[in-house]
């Protein structure tokens, strides 16, 4: 073999093997391509749902935040009441409901049912049923609210009309009717919490202290209500419950004036 024959043969070799060396170095590249678009393909899906989660965080504080400031979603009262408490207006009649505007309110007079066992709903029904009662019956009946046995409150006269409840004194009193289980004409726990909050909240609407709510027995000396006639222990507990709720009711507002001239300062 002659030496450029040789020669050649070398160069052919080491060209063979340079090949060899690039067609290895091909894969590898494009795997590692691979890795580094599948990493970017990663980063860019879990942005987008970072991005997704962070909308979705900030559209549940807006709808948060909007149903702070504006309350419950439950159409507003138009006569100012609070959420607790179901509107079901009796319908106007001279029975129950005679739609004569109420001047001034000196006093909440506090009532019992009388009927043992009874709900509010059907003590509402009852009232309203009279516009159909049959002539010469004459029974005048009826209530500004009614608390119930699980502590639901239902208004059936507006808190600006006369109520037939209170006697001569229908004219400057508001009214509330109490349901109670049983015959010692004693609320239960339910009903007794939603009567203190109740008469409290009226106090603080018409700026009167537990000393302007009163029961029916101070007003025409009916033994109304049975429970707190017979049991002025009972009685005076309540009023000081309410007199507490409404202190607290006093705060609340103070403590929230204070805040809106502190943020109108920052403002």
């Amino acid at each position: 073999m002659t030496g450029n024959t040789r020669d050649k043969q070398q160069k052919k070799q080491m060209n063979s093997g340079k090949k060899a060396a690039t067609g290895d170095r091909r894969p590898a590249s494009s795997h590692k391509k691979q890795q580094q678009r599948r990493k970017r393909v990663i980063r860019v899906w879990t942005n987008r749902i970072l991005a997704i989660l962070v909308a979705g965080l900030i559209i549940l504080g807006i709808v948060w935040g909007i149903k702070s400031l504006f309350g419950s979603t439950k159409q507003l009262s138009i006569y100012g009441l609070p959420d607790y408490v179901t509107e079901e207006y009796l319908t106007i009649n001279k029975y129950s409901r005679p739609g004569i505007q109420l001047q001034e309110v000196n006093n909440i007079v506090i009532h019992y049912t009388g009927n043992p066992g009874t709900s509010a709903e059907a003590n509402r029904n009852y009232f309203n049923g009279l516009a159909e009662q049959a002539a010469g019956s004459e029974l005048y009946a009826s209530s500004n609210f009614i608390v119930g046995l699980d502590g639901e409150i239902i208004a059936c006269v507006p808190i600006d009309e006369v109520a037939y409840a209170s006697n001569h004194r229908n004219t400057d009193t508001l009214s509330i009717e109490t349901c109670h289980p049983d015959e010692t004409g004693a609320f239960n726990e339910e009903t007794y919490n939603s009567l203190v909050k109740l008469t409290a909240w009226l106090c603080n609407q018409y700026e009167l202290d537990s000393e302007a709510v009163i029961r029916h027995y101070d007003v025409s000396g009916k033994n109304c209500p049975k429970y707190f006639v017979e049991d002025t222990e009972a009685w005076a507990q309540f009023k000081a419950d309410v007199q507490a709720a409404l202190d607290l009711l006093a705060e609340e507002e103070t403590t929230t004036i204070g805040w809106k001239v502190d943020s109108s300062y920052e403002i």
